[in-house]
């Protein structure tokens, strides 16, 4: 650890020095130039390498060469910054600094376009023609809102105003993946432009269930995008955005442990509709712009597991869901200026609605298992027999949510040094109206004689509303050194307090159900709704020093940096007292997590790209008890400890023609130790996959060749425990693959 922050300290210092070399700036393909920025980033700076914010950018040309077509797939790239692969696309689990839950709201934040995506079950698809990804990690509540504790992710596709042209993706890969794609930008007028995009992908999958011989992990998936964008002299900006997603997958590929195989007999699937739609309006005056951005979201999917992943008949789970949601967002913003004051002032308001099926099917060997084998255990003078060998546990909820805020930001600059502060004050309203049913009945017996000694009707029909209410003050200051005029380096010093939202885990409603029947037999728990079901917001204050620094005409950029976070109120997957099937969220601890990061690029000639990133956290548990044990001083599970990522490419003019290019890339993307469970007995060591591509491009068309984890490194992705059995995911194993690219 002190040797990787003392190598980056000398690298900076390198980074400064190394202005004595006489070179001409590169002119590097495929970044966003800066009135480009100035389009699309409505509350950021036009050059964010000045600011006091950890950030990583990721351009078209990095992303095609790395294959990032999502967020998962971008992460690699990115220091701290982990998605593991597991699951669906449902589960969208985000981890930076050691922050990160597998449930409900997420840490992270995404915007697309600017375009806020609210629901983190949004989060995971493919997306055609990526102009830029970026990631700034710390706390962005200030400006962004809710559930930015960790960072906001910032995704800006091609602009009709800046490209012009059809392109076209096809791509074969192991596993029977495809993907296929078009799309078309055009000028309507010199200021007027539109684009349309669609893509569908499938894969027939790679891991099997040995319970029915067929592909677990299949997926198929479509989505389109149609854009409009225009830019008048008089200073207006008009952009809106329309996006549907339609996925399909089995997904859940949980092996075992205790047999070392994949086999569930009853169905898993995920299936997804996805409609977003957002205006962005811009207006240019004199000393000032103003700016709106709306978005209205829908949501409709469904996700039904054999929950409890074995051969035998316990009980499944459907989740059916659909979600509406509207957001508004207003911004004024004083004109950039190198020296004196700057200001930024905004308003937002949501408004979110969704209804909610999640039934719980009890079977024959979960009946005898679960809830005959407890009773049973506690009377051995009498047994139970249900009337039936299967009942239902149902749920129903409706869940109207809004919220509103207030924010400002300042920041003064005078010669080398900018002082900067912000506050935001946020009010968030949450209810849920909820229906528990189960209708159902046993018998018990006298065993001496097994005679009926009495009869058991079981009929529960709850309703209930739950209301919680939010406040909060979330504020952010800086002071940033520019230690040389004239030259792009900056040195920060920030600290900022974020927020996650709480709300409700109707997840645990079946196990409140499921109590309150054992109950009614005598042998349960009686579970407080509110109690069991609500959850506070998750908070954290973030302490950070840090540095951007560009030498040599730009040709080498580095990033350094060091942060603490003290996190509160630690939204935590915690056993409920009783004998339940599943886990809930509450509020349980207080965490620690501290660490450093490090990025450079270096470019010594056109076409030759070295990139290393480098992000260490040291996340623990300062106040944890989870009923059960103190796990004060262990790790942060799930959350890795190192992650690395590494890249080397070099093209070669064919016949001294820089337009036809053979490129060749390898890369490394490494992750670990991650901790599986709060006690630290299970962990996943530190892993690395190994990646290389070649490229053959040609000014109508680029041929890339790519394999991932060539060493096919067996490592896991996930690790969890249900019902006493112990279950895991392995990663993807070697893969190859083609993707041939056209430019019309």
């Amino acid at each position: 650890m002190k040797r990787s922050i003392l190598i980056g300290i000398c690298l900076c210092a390198l980074s400064a020095t190394a202005e004595t070399f006489e070179a001409e700036p590169l002119a590097v393909a495929d970044t966003l130039s800066l009135n480009e920025v100035t389009v699309t980033a409505i509350k950021q700076s036009s050059d964010m390498r000045t600011q006091a914010t950890a950030l990583t950018a990721i351009d078209r040309q990095e992303a095609e060469r790395n294959q990032a077509v999502s967020i998962k797939t971008a992460a690699d790239l990115v220091p701290n910054l982990f998605i593991p692969d597991y699951g669906s696309r449902m589960t969208s689990t985000v981890y930076v600094r050691g922050i990160g839950t597998r449930i409900d709201q997420p840490a992270v934040g995404l915007t697309i376009d600017n375009v806020p995506v609210i629901t983190k079950e949004n989060y995971d698809f493919d997306l055609l023609d990526i102009a830029r990804f970026e990631m700034m990690r710390g706390p962005q509540n200030t400006l962004y809102g809710r559930n930015t504790l960790g960072g906001l992710m910032n995704i800006y596709t091609l602009s009709p105003l800046n490209y012009q042209g059809t392109r076209a993706v096809v791509e074969g890969a192991s596993h029977g993946t495809w993907r296929v794609g078009a799309s078309h930008y055009h000028l309507l007028k010199e200021n007027l432009g539109f684009s349309l995009s669609a893509q569908y992908n499938s894969t027939q999958g790679e891991f099997t269930n040995q319970y029915n011989g067929q592909r677990c992990d299949w997926e198929r998936q479509f989505n389109a995008r149609a854009k409009v964008e225009w830019l008048s002299r008089e200073g207006w900006y008009v952009s809106n955005v329309a996006a549907v997603t339609l996925s399909r997958q089995g997904g859940y590929p949980y092996e075992w442990v205790e047999t070392g195989q994949i086999a569930y007999n009853d169905t898993c699937f995920y299936c997804r509709t996805s409609v977003t739609d957002g205006l962005t309006l811009r207006k240019d005056f004199n000393r000032f712009t103003l700016s709106s951005i709306t978005s209205y979201q829908y949501l409709d999917d469904n996700m039904t597991l054999d929950q409890d992943f074995t051969v035998r008949d316990y009980f499944t789970l459907t989740q059916a869901r659909r979600e509406h949601a509207v957001t508004q967002d207003f911004i004024a913003r004083s004109h950039e200026k190198a020296e004196g004051y700057n200001w930024l002032a905004g308003a937002s308001g949501l408004y979110r609605h969704y209804r909610m099926d999640a039934p719980v099917d009890f079977y024959d060997y979960g009946i005898a298992q679960l809830i005959e084998k407890h009773f049973n255990d506690a009377l051995p003078t009498y047994s139970v027999t249900w009337d039936t060998r299967s009942f239902m546990l149902g749920s129903h909820f409706t869940s109207p949510n809004w919220g509103a805020a207030l924010y400002h930001e300042s920041s003064y600059r005078w010669g080398q040094w900018t002082l900067q502060a912000g506050l935001r004050l946020d009010y968030e309203h949450a209810r849920l109206n909820y229906h528990s049913e189960t209708h159902t009945g046993y018998d018990i017996l006298v065993n001496a004689t097994g005679e009926i000694f009495a009869h058991g009707a079981i009929d529960i029909d709850d309703h209930g509303t739950l209301d919680k209410d939010f406040f909060d003050i979330l504020p952010n200051m800086s002071l940033t050194w520019h230690p040389w005029p004239g030259k792009n380096h900056t040195v920060y010093l920030a600290a900022s307090r974020g927020s996650k939202a709480g709300g409700f885990n109707t997840q645990m409603f079946s196990d409140v159900l499921q109590q309150r029947l054992m109950k009614m037999m005598g042998i349960g728990m009686n579970y407080d709704v509110d109690k069991m079901v609500g959850y506070k917001p998750e908070k954290a204050w973030n302490y950070e020093l840090g540095g951007h620094f560009e030498c040599w005409g730009a040709r080498v950029q580095s990033d350094l940096g060091v942060f603490f976070m003290d996190c509160r109120d630690r939204q935590l997957t915690v056993f409920p007292e009783g004998t339940t099937t599943g886990r809930m969220m509450t509020n349980a601890g207080k965490t620690h997590s501290w660490g450093a990061e490090f990025a450079m690029t270096v470019s010594p000639t056109e076409l030759t790209h070295l990139n290393v990133s480098y992000g260490f956290t040291h996340a623990t548990f300062k106040d944890y008890n989870d009923g059960k044990a103190d796990h004060s001083g262990k790790r942060v599970p799930y959350a890795p400890m190192h992650t690395l990522f590494a890249e080397a490419s070099h093209g070669i003019k064919i016949g001294g023609d820089k337009d036809k290019l053979l490129t060749l890339a390898a890369n490394m993307r490494a992750a670990g130790d991650i901790y599986w469970d709060e006690a630290n007995t299970l962990r996943q060591p530190f892993y690395a996959l190994l990646g290389a591509s070649i490229t053959w491009q040609q000014p109508r068309y680029s041929l890339q060749l790519w394999g991932r984890n060539l060493t096919d490194t067996n490592y896991k992705t996930f690790y969890f425990v249900s019902i006493q059995h112990h279950f895991l995911q392995r990663g993807h194993g070697r893969s190859f693959g083609a993707t041939l690219r056209l430019t019309l």
